[in-house]
């Protein structure tokens, strides 16, 4: 297993992480001997660093995670993210603090490495975006959490100040923000603000903006515009996530038994997905699969 700092804060992680997300479903939906089995080979050759939500199965993920790594005895470096949606809007330190309290119960632990801010930094408030959260409730499709500005992370009302309290209790060592669906300009003065160690960012074959420019001719829903460059300039590492498009590019038909999520709750998106990427079967050989090759 090969492993690298996350930007400055003297952290070494495996390259490859393990993920307890619904669409990945092993960690909500699989059996206890599964996951088990899962989380002790990873622990094994290396992995050393565990990425879950509250929001993954609805705190299903956490619970689960957590009991398995007591039952092994092992304590790998956690990140956990906490969800701020319409309801919580007026109150983000209060709702950063009850969540980081419930999740470190279901973890069964006493802090985690990591702290992320589940909502992506947009320019601005929008309001049709909450209204249709509201009406939706956390059942929709899409996710059950609003995009914040940037007064919403760094302000007098927003999250940092809980995120320090929390931080001098410790609860928790670094603070990071994800950034699915984020805009880019947006994001980048969060991490203009240097109180960001980590940010979760799309990069995959489908998309692969946060790494490289828009190659001519790609069309993308939304461009990252090269954030891990600039996240790495700022000191911040980067974890990324939708590596292989949320499973369009394994070659395979269809998703996982296990998977959940949107994409599994509304298929159009992924069918999609594997209708774009059906061109890249090329990559695949006699020697490699297309998810390898992604």
């Amino acid at each position: 297993m090969q492993y690298r700092e996350i930007g400055s804060t003297g952290i070494r992680v495996s390259e490859i992480g393990f993920g307890t997300g619904d669409n990945a479903g092993l960690m909500v939906k699989g059996t206890p001997e599964e996951m088990e089995r899962a989380v002790a080979r990873a622990i094994e050759l290396g992995v050393n660093y565990f990425d879950c939500s509250p929001d993954y199965g609805k705190g299903v993920a956490e619970t689960n995670l957590g009991r398995i790594l007591k039952k092994l005895g092992a304590r790998p470096l956690i990140t956990t993210k906490i969800e701020v949606g319409p309801q919580n809007k007026d109150d983000i330190p209060g709702r950063v603090l009850q969540s980081i309290d419930e999740s470190l119960a279901r973890l069964q632990v006493d802090h985690v490495d990591f702290l992320e801010i589940h909502n992506a930094p947009a320019a601005q408030h929008k309001p049709a975006t909450e209204e249709t959260v509201r009406k939706q409730g956390p059942d929709s499709f899409g996710p059950p959490w609003i995009p914040l500005v940037l007064d919403d992370y760094i302000g007098p009302k927003g999250a940092l100040g809980a995120l320090e309290k929390l931080r001098g209790e410790g609860k928790v060592r670094f603070f990071g923000f994800a950034c699915e669906h984020a805009e880019v300009d947006a994001a980048k003065k969060v991490l203009d603000s240097g109180h960001f160690s980590i940010i979760n960012v799309w990069l995959n074959l489908m998309n692969p903006t946060s790494g490289w420019p828009k190659p001519a001719g790609l069309s993308v829903d939304y461009d990252y515009g090269q954030l891990i460059d600039y996240a790495a300039a700022h000191g911040a590492g980067v974890a990324v996530i939708r590596p292989l498009a949320g499973g369009a590019t394994t070659g395979a038909s269809g998703r996982h038994a296990l998977a959940g999520g949107g994409m599994s709750r509304n298929p159009e998106p992924f069918l999609a997905e594997q209708r774009r990427a059906s061109p890249l079967g090329f990559l695949a050989s006699q020697d490699r699969t297309l998810a390898q090759a992604a």
